[in-house]
């Protein structure tokens, strides 16, 4: 079965917009769409919602990236420390993020296709919140279509470290993991930060890990093909106490 690629792109924003350009112009020439992690709170300028207007008009996915790390919707000041946004939250403040987010993403003119975390790290109570929101949720190890109660096994390649001195040994790990990954049919989810763009090699190595894939009869697509249901921009329900179920 030939296989999915998923290749996404996060820390979208006014200083890193001309490197996400470049990246995107680079797999406009493949023909392979980005999905487009956002948080607007943080990254929301004028100049970036219009790049990701165009961006998602031309067939890129969009999926929400959190809130604010730095303000919650209550105003109160919390002690996350390096944890990722969502990544130990209950239901309820997820809730409330979400519910933020989604209405300054509505204050944009942006809607998305789902949700991933930052760092791609979700609770279960952030599972259960987003169920009320969106269709689908991508996390590190898989994506979950939250309408059909399935789930798509498949950890995220991406340069996890920041230490320069592994950088060789990082970007032969994604180049090989993409490899394999496309071998074995199903999704390849390649994500990067656009802070790695600045760095020659990161970049290189990136794509050269969509261009294996793609030799190895992968075929770009969003994460929003993932689901049969179109971009969300209001409010969709699914019983929290539904199975999920696993497909290969």
């Amino acid at each position: 079965m030939d296989a999915r690629l998923l290749v996404s792109l996060s820390g979208i924003g006014p200083r890193t917009l001309h490197r996400c350009a470049d990246l995107a112009a680079e797999l406009d020439r493949r023909n392979v769409p980005l999905s487009l992690l956002f948080a607007p709170r943080t990254e929301g300028t004028a100049a970036t919602a219009a790049w990701v207007r165009e961006r998602t008009r031309r067939g890129d996915g969009l999926l929400l990236h959190g809130y604010d790390h730095r303000i919650p919707p209550g105003h109160r000041r919390v002690g996350l420390g390096r944890k990722a946004e969502f990544a130990a939250l209950p239901a309820h403040e997820a809730r409330l993020r979400m519910i933020a987010a989604k209405a300054d993403l509505d204050k944009l003119g942006l809607s998305v296709d789902g949700f991933a975390p930052p760092r791609w790290l979700a609770s279960p109570g952030t599972l259960a919140a987003a169920r009320e929101h969106f269709a689908l949720v991508a996390d590190l190890v898989a994506v979950h279509d939250l309408r059909t109660h399935t789930v798509h096994r498949s950890r995220v390649q991406t340069f996890a470290a920041h230490n320069h001195r592994t950088e060789t040994v990082r970007a032969f790990a994604l180049v090989l993991a993409s490899a394999r990954a496309a071998r074995r049919g199903g999704l390849v989810r390649l994500g990067i930060d656009a802070a790695d763009l600045a760095r020659p090699g990161l970049r290189h190595a990136f794509l050269d890990a969509v261009d294996v894939a793609l030799e190895n009869r992968a075929f770009g697509t969003t994460y929003g093909s993932l689901t049969s249901s179109p971009r969300v921009g209001t409010r969709t329900s699914v019983p929290s106490g539904a199975r999920l179920v696993n497909r290969p």
